[in-house]
Order: C-alpha cells, then structure tokens, then sequence
C-alpha cells in the first residue's frame, strides 16, 4: 500500500532505485563570457542575497576576453567569496554549466546568467516552491526578458518599469503569488533551478547535439517530462535579466538549426506551445503583481465604460494591465479591489478567469 501511494506522487520510476540525499546548501553555477558591469552586478546581488538556504556560487570563467573580468573574478575567489573554474580556451555555455552540475552530486543547482541580478530571498523561495512537489524537475521564475515567463509583457524584452528596481517587483511578486506555481512547457535558461533528482535521472545537457548552446535547455525539460517530472514557474519570485550579453550570440543559422533539432526529437513541444502560448495561464499570475505594484500608485489606475462591463487599466507605456468586470455580476468584487488598492491591510482578492478577456 505504501509502495502504491508513493508511486502515485513521484515521478516516474524513482522506485527502481534509492534516491540520493540531497544538501541544504544549493549550487548557483554562473558561467561568464563578457561583460564586466554586468557580471559584477549579477554576483553581488547573489552574494548579498543569502537567506535562509546556503548557497554556493560557482563562478565558470570561459575563456572571457575582457582580463579587467578574469582578475576581477580571481580576486573573488582568492578571497574565499566564490569557487572559480577557469577555461583556458572557450567551451561555451552547455560545458560550461555542465561542469558546474557535476561538481557536487549532492545538490540542487541553479544555472543564472551572469546578465541577470536577484533580490534578497529569491532562492529560499526557489527551494520551498521545490520542496512541495517531488514532481518538480525545473523551476523559472518571472522576469524582465524570459520568453513565456517575461514581465511585464509576455515574449518581450522589457526594460525596468520606470520607479521599479529588480528588489521592488521580486517583493511584489513575492507578495502577490505567495506560493503560487504553475506548470510551463520548458524552462528559461537564464534562472534554472534543477533539482538534484531531476539531474540524476535525467542527466545533464546534452553538449554532443547542442554544441556551445541553444536548444540545451529545452531538451532537458523535454527528456524531464518524459520522465514524469514537472516544469514549473516560480510565481513569487522576479529576477531580472538584460540578454544577449553573457555569451556569445548562437546566430540565427544555429538557432534555426537547434530548433528543428528540437522539435524532430520532441514533436510534443510545440504541441505544447500551441496549448499554452494562446491560454496565457501565466497572465492572472502577471496580473496579482500588476494590482500589488498599483497600491503604491492607485492613482494611475483609470476606470472606463466599455460596453456593458467595466475596464481597470493601466494607460503607461510597456504595461499591458487590464481587467474587464461586469458592474452587475462584479460589483462586490469591484469594491474590493479599489479597497486592495487603499486599504494597507486588505487581502489582494482573487481574480476569475473571465476578468481577463476584454469584449
């Protein structure tokens, strides 16, 4: 009986075999190519964001042709704030986080770009949304460029909101979708975290089809499903993300290239694109932090007539916030959000689906 309620909830196969425990202290493996600002402003913020769960940064330095990073990065490490592995020529991305992955059998990972920046508590919150499921292989969080997980306009490459930093819209989510999750077709490489029993079961990226990188991740979280674990979207928890700086650029032959590989080894991918990409389910998830940044500035909320229901923007550029109520069904629940926004102490009240399409 207890074999039967365990199979139910794990991932598929895990029985056949025990599994490895896991460490407390979690791996951020942080390859860097170029961009000495940047970096810099990545691995401070991971450094000063120690929380609750230990975290070890592990720095890969691939063959940076920038000697201001390179010493910049030793001095780091010769003062015992990260490990550094050094490539003596460039290996690219997949073998470069690769190596980091295989470092320490014993704990989870995360594999963030070094164009990225986090908030304070970000991985405490990575870890608990891990610990809920045995299920979850890979978590992504919210950010500013991130494809199907990008805020505040999906598949953009978002600035900062104007008055916002990185810490501000990670508190928001971190209070809009307390413990929230939901299921995505595919991690986004620039924040992954992979749990170490993914990892084990899977393997690691497969550097013989994917090269220096591109397809790398997608293939994981494709061979992960197949295995009965699960991708997930951390959803309170924001980090930001510039792109296209920490490495090279793939270029547009191998990105095409990589992608048919894909999509012949994983025909379900795009079938699952084609489900979620439409449903948006993301989108009331992107809203609950909208509402929570707008109660530092109800006023910008407008309230118009259109049609027969009644619409809540948000009239900036690059916000895509709005609602659609019906005065006569939502009355109550419209008072309850003008409330939200101008009552500290009132709950952020849930928002129905049907709020979301406009007429």
């Amino acid at each position: 009986m207890i074999r039967t309620w365990l199979r139910e909830r794990l991932p598929k196969g895990w029985l056949r075999g025990r599994a490895r425990p896991v460490s407390e202290t979690v791996d951020v493996v942080i390859p860097v190519y170029r961009g000495m600002e940047e970096t810099r402003t990545c691995i401070e913020s991971v450094l000063a964001s120690r929380g609750r769960h230990p975290l070890q940064p592990l720095v890969v330095d691939d063959a940076s042709p920038e000697p201001n990073l390179s010493a910049w990065l030793r001095g780091l490490a010769e003062a015992g704030h990260v490990a550094l592995i050094t490539h003596a020529e460039n290996r690219g991305f997949v073998a470069s986080v690769n190596e980091g992955m295989a470092l320490h059998r014993d704990r989870d990972v995360v594999l963030l770009n070094s164009d990225t920046e986090v908030a304070p508590g970000w991985l405490d919150r990575l870890v608990a949304c891990a610990r809920r499921d045995a299920a979850i292989g890979t978590i992504t969080p919210f950010s500013t460029t991130a494809t199907i997980c990008s805020y505040p306009r999906i598949h953009h490459s978002n600035p900062l909101p104007p008055g916002e930093t990185t810490a501000t819209l990670d508190a928001d989510f971190s209070t809009a979708n307390a413990g929230r999750s939901a299921d995505i077709p595919t991690a986004v490489g620039f924040c992954m975290y992979i749990t170490r029993h993914c990892l084990d079961r899977v393997g690691l990226f497969d550097y013989e089809r994917y090269g220096k990188g591109y397809g790398e991740e997608v293939d994981f979280c494709m061979r992960a499903g197949r295995l009965g674990f699960r991708n997930v979207i951390a959803a309170d928890v924001f980090v930001r993300h510039i792109g296209e700086i920490s490495f090279q650029d793939a270029g547009f032959e191998r990105r095409q290239k990589a992608q048919a590989l894909v999509d012949s080894l994983y025909p379900e991918f795009q079938q699952k694109l084609r489900e979620f990409i439409p449903g948006d389910p993301l989108r009331v998830l992107r809203r609950r932090a909208d509402l929570q940044r707008l109660r530092r500035s109800p006023r910008s909320l407008t309230i118009e007539q259109a049609g027969n229901r009644v619409k809540l923007g948000w009239p900036r550029a690059g916000e895509e916030f709005a609602l659609w109520l019906d005065p006569a069904r939502d009355g109550a629940a419209l008072a309850a959000i003008q409330r939200f926004l101008t009552d500290p102490a009132a709950p952020l009240p849930e928002i129905e689906a049907r709020w979301l399409a406009g007429p």
